[in-house]
């Protein structure tokens, strides 16, 4: 799985968003290193949607323009909780391997 993707669904899991409040929580979420831009993002949202791990949540009319909320799927949060389990372990085996020449994981 993609960063970006990782970063969606982490935003989406605490709950339906709009695709700023996305834009906004996946920037916060990587300390500012990840930021997505709107056709980014849509982009991804049709292929999440495609892929069942997003749904629309519902539409609200805000300064006369459609705000769309997207929701995590259980099919996507099945898929977040397997890719941060992969990440975990990985990050594991990469701590051990530091503390084993001595590094401990310091820069």
């Amino acid at each position: 799985m993609q960063e970006p993707t990782f970063l969606i669904l982490t935003a989406l899991a605490a709950g339906p968003q709009h695709g700023y409040g996305v834009i906004t929580d996946v920037a916060r979420i990587s300390d500012g290193q990840v930021r997505l831009r709107a056709g980014t993002l849509y982009a991804a949202f049709d292929r999440l949607q495609d892929e069942g791990m997003i749904a629309e949540d519902r539409e609200e009319i805000v300064d006369g323009r459609v705000r769309r909320y997207y929701r995590l799927t259980g099919d996507g949060a099945a898929r977040l909780a397997a890719e941060a389990e992969r990440m975990r372990r990985h990050a594991k085996a990469a701590t051990t391997r530091l503390r084993a020449i001595g590094s401990g994981g310091a820069a």
